[in-house]
């Protein structure tokens, strides 16, 4: 076979110098293979070209089939490679703001709605929403949120997942157990929707960081569990303009509201003054919550979002919608600004 590999190394190399493509280089050397090939089969051996090559036609029969095994498994490569390419590419949102095909497959239960249709997609997209709490009320708030498509999220909490909270924070799993909520929520809702982007603040939200942190959002939902907190958000989002979507749940009993005194609504403040005595308002630990509770407000509180962001239907701007879960019932509040608030007033 020397004189075979002699040709083919010269046929490789001539071809190279008067720069051959490299296919064309190795479709000459397969048809110089099936030439020795038919040359030892024609041939007598008693014939100087058969032994020439060799005297024998199993060895380049071997290397044929290796050739073309290799050929087979190049051919595989680049079609899976191409495959795999092809759906990257379709699964990263284009950097101009449109969407791809497998985003607007996701999407097209929203984009045939009247109220929103795809500039209401849009706004989802290009919006910007903290969440503040990845508990109860956070949890299935950022679910929603994420599964609609919004494009940024933030979310702080400065909490980790326990056992006593997986009976309602549904976002959170057994194994989640030890991990910071925020973290937990937000790889659930990146395996959830990998279109968006989520911000994860494992800490404390205190007056010294608040003006930073919502100056970069467009809204505000707010899930807190704990007075201090709610009054602090209610006036930073008042003094930056930005509007509040508020929820609390007692029990069997939840509510929200659209805060939004830049728009001539009352603030958090003007509903409730002052925070109500601790026996009065007992936390979830000591009171008890039923599970689907959190659900049924953090799905409200992010529908109102949803309505906010792309201007469909009436949001509770000026009302509180109160559900109490154990007799099944609904109502609404009519709310007034107060002239004395401290906050908007």
């Amino acid at each position: 076979m020397a004189l075979f590999f002699l040709i083919t190394c010269g046929i490789y190399g001539l071809g190279a110098v008067m720069k051959v493509p490299k296919a064309q280089r190795w479709s000459l050397i397969g048809v110089l293979l099936l030439a020795v090939v038919g040359v030892l089969f024609i041939f007598p051996e008693d014939h100087g070209l058969h032994s020439a090559f060799g005297g024998a036609w199993e060895p380049y029969a071997l290397l044929a089939g290796f050739a073309v095994l290799i050929v087979v498994y190049r051919t595989f490569l680049h079609r899976l490679r191409a495959r795999v390419a092809t759906r990257a590419d379709d699964n990263v949102s284009p950097k101009s703001g449109t969407f791809s095909a497998t985003e607007l497959d996701r999407y097209a239960r929203h984009i045939v709605l009247r109220e929103i249709g795809g500039p209401g997609q849009k706004k989802l997209k290009n919006a910007k929403v903290l969440v503040i709490g990845a508990g109860g009320l956070g949890a299935p708030v950022l679910q929603y949120l994420a599964a609609a498509g919004v494009g940024t999220i933030g979310v702080i909490d400065d909490d980790i997942v326990e056992n006593a909270n997986l009976q309602r924070q549904i976002i959170h799993r057994d194994e989640d157990i030890g991990v910071p909520k925020v973290f937990s929520a937000q790889n659930a809702m990146r395996a959830q929707n990998p279109h968006i982007e989520v911000r994860a603040y494992h800490r404390r939200l205190t007056k010294d960081i608040l003006p930073e942190l919502f100056a970069e959002y467009d809204l505000i939902l707010d899930g807190c569990d704990n007075f201090e907190t709610r009054y602090l958000v209610n006036e930073t989002a008042n003094a930056l303009g930005k509007p509040l979507i508020s929820g609390a749940l007692s029990q069997w009993e939840g509510q929200l509201s659209v805060f939004d005194p830049a728009n001539g609504t009352p603030c958090y403040q003007c509903i409730f003054p002052n925070a109500p005595a601790a026996d009065l308002a007992p936390a979830c630990s000591e009171a008890g919550v039923i599970g689907p509770l959190p659900g049924v407000i953090g799905a409200m509180m992010a529908q109102e979002a949803i309505k906010l962001i792309t201007g469909a239907g009436h949001v509770l701007r000026a009302e509180m919608l109160i559900y109490d879960g154990l007799y099944g019932e609904t109502r609404k509040l009519t709310l007034k600004r107060r002239d004395d608030c401290p906050t908007c007033g």
